[in-house]
Formats: structure tokens, C-alpha cells, sequence
């Protein structure tokens, strides 16, 4: 059977030499505007009504109001303005699926998250400011402040591709992982907690990592009253979105010293104003919405795509279903 796939994603030539490859079978309709990036929302495109299938950032109303779109995939791992009962609604009603790219960047994300949980246990991000600064040898405190992971405890605000890829990368480190999720699921390598759980699992957490999607119940979901139940000196990262933490509330439990340190790959705004004070707060540190990077990032979303639309083929299950 052959298949209108409509994409809207300005991919490196790589990629879509690859995708072009990969749907030679098919017909492969390009927007005329094309999204280089997956935080802005893709504009309005008559030409997605000639689609069975949508690849990339295809605007919501378009997609609900196409009666014979039958699968969207996303290029992302976050899909907030598909996230309404409208959509959810529009696509159960025409029978349609809907999937993200989250197992392109659970790894990237993960080993990003890792890498933060070690530098600060190693004290890594104190002896590199040291060497950048004023090259002062702090022995014992950089020695004696050094933490081991064993034994410390983790707690996971979400646990989807992200969270559960980062709970293999603990395992061998002995940690005890606890994880938040709206709907719980089995998993033997963590303790899943309902909300009523989560005030006594922030006052154990030695680590706090969040991985919130944005939508209207996790907005500022780490907030002052939150912050304050949080075991003091525990560390705070943020790979999920900016705005489900109250960035003010936040600031002022760094400065007072109730948090050891945080992490912050998502911010709002982004990009962050340069004059913004979470720059120049010591124990805040920040990367520019980087953690689900990888050097083949496209090739790995189209790739990806690719693999569901031969299962979509033949009728199987598709990675990263959300729909």
C-alpha cells in the first residue's frame, strides 16, 4: 500500500537523503515552511489534508481536522501542544496513533543527567572553576567533600524513555531509585510512588531529577512549598521543562543554601537573558537545552520514523506509541 507522507522538518542533507530513501515506496510531500526547530510550533499547511501520515512538528488544529491522517510522529520527545483531551480525543475517535521520538534522545538525555550526578558527587565542577579561576589547590575540601553514589538516593519526577534509560545507568552504582509517575508501572529497579509518597521522598532524596513534561498539572510542580520539603544539601536537575519549576523559588533555595547545587539544561525563557540571575548563582549551573544532543541527531530521528513506518506496514506495534 502506498502512503502521502507529509513532513515539515528541515533535516541535514544526511537525513533526508535518508528519509527520501526510506519512502521511496510512498509518496513524500514537503511543507513549504519548513521547522528547524521542535520547540517552535509549525505553522498552518494546506497540504497536510493530502496526508495519510505526518513526520515532524504538524500543527495540532490541521492534524484533528485531516479525517484521513491515520499516524503522526513527532521529532521530539516532548509533544506539549499535542497534549489536550481535544487531540487525544480527535485521534482515539478517527482510530489514529500518535508517537514521539523519546527513544532517540532517552540515551543522550540519561548519560547527560548522569555525567551532572557524578561531576558534582567527584567535585569536578568545583576543581574545573578553581583551574579557571584562581588556581587555588583545595585538597581537603575537594577530597573529603567527594561523595560515592552507593547508597544515596534518587528520586525521579517522571519516569518514561528518559527516566527509565537513567535507572539502567544507576544500577551498577547501588543507588536506592525512587520514581514519580502518573500511571505506575512494574519496574524492578525502582520504587514507584504515588503523589501522596512524594513529600516523604523529597525529604530522603540525596537527588532530585525532573523530567516533567509541560502541561496543566506540572506547571511550577517545583515550587517554594515543594523546595522546602527537600532534604537539605540535596542536589536538583532539570532535563524536563523549564517551565514546571518556579525559577524565583528556586534561585532563592540556592542562595539560602537549603540546596547543595542544580542543574539546569531547561529554562524560562530560552534562551536565558544573559542578565538573568540564575547565571551568576555558583551552585546553578546551566546548559543550553543540550542534553538530548547527539552528533547524528538527525539521522537518528528519521531513522527512527522509518523503523515504525515498516511496522506500520505490515501492521505491528510502533516504538514510542503515545496514542
Amino acid at each position: 500500500m502506498t502512503f502521502s507522507i507529509w513532513t515539515n522538518s528541515a533535516f541535514s542533507p544526511a537525513a533526508t537523503q535518508l528519509l527520501h530513501e526510506g519512502t521511496r515506496a510512498h509518496k513524500l510531500i514537503h511543507s513549504s515552511t519548513l521547522s528547524s526547530s521542535v520547540l517552535v510550533a509549525g505553522g498552518s499547511d494546506p497540504t497536510l489534508a493530502l496526508a495519510d501520515i505526518a513526520f515532524g512538528q504538524p500543527n495540532p488544529a490541521d492534524c484533528m481536522s485531516n479525517a484521513k491522517l491515520r499516524w503522526v510522529e513527532v521529532t521530539s520527545a516532548g509533544y506539549t501542544r499535542y497534549d489536550t483531551p481535544e487531540f487525544f480525543d480527535s485521534f482515539k475517535g478517527k482510530g489514529a496513533f500518535f508517537t514521539n521520538a523519546s527513544g532517540v534522545f532517552s540515551d543522550p538525555c540519561a548519560q547527560h543527567v548522569m555525567a551532572m550526578i557524578l561531576a558534582f558527587a567527584r567535585q569536578i565542577l568545583p576543581s574545573h572553576r578553581d583551574q579557571l579561576t584562581d588556581h587555588s589547590w583545595h585538597y581537603d575540601e575537594r577530597r573529603y567533600h567527594s561523595r560515592l553514589l552507593t547508597d544515596q538516593t534518587v528520586l525521579l519526577l517522571g519516569f518514561g524513555a528518559i527516566g527509565r534509560r537513567l535507572a539502567e545507568l544507576l544500577a551498577p552504582f547501588g543507588v536506592k531509585l525512587l520514581a514519580l509517575r502518573r500511571q505506575s508501572i512494574a519496574a524492578s529497579n525502582a520504587v514507584m510512588i504515588c503523589a501522596e509518597e512524594l513529600p516523604a521522598a523529597l525529604a530522603e532524596a540525596d537527588h532530585v531529577v525532573n523530567l516533567l513534561p509541560e502541561n496543566s498539572l506540572t506547571h511550577n510542580f517545583i515550587n517554594t512549598e515543594r523546595l522546602a520539603l527537600f532534604k537539605r544539601g540535596a542536589r536538583f536537575y532539570n532535563v524536563g521543562r523549564g517551565t514546571t519549576v518556579d525559577q524565583a523559588a528556586l534561585a532563592s533555595a540556592l542562595r539560602g543554601g537549603h540546596l547543595s547545587d542544580a542543574y539546569l539544561d531547561v529554562t524560562v525563557p530560552e534562551p536565558l537573558p544573559p542578565d538573568h540571575e540564575l547565571w551568576t548563582i555558583p551552585n546553578c549551573y546551566i546548559t543550553p537545552h543540550t542534553a538530548g544532543g547527539r552528533h547524528d541527531q538527525d539521522e537518528a530521528v528519521v531513522r527512527h520514523f522509518l523503523k515504525n513506518l515498516a511496522a506500520y506496514e505490515k501492521g505491528e506495534a510502533l516504538e514510542d506509541r503515545v496514542i
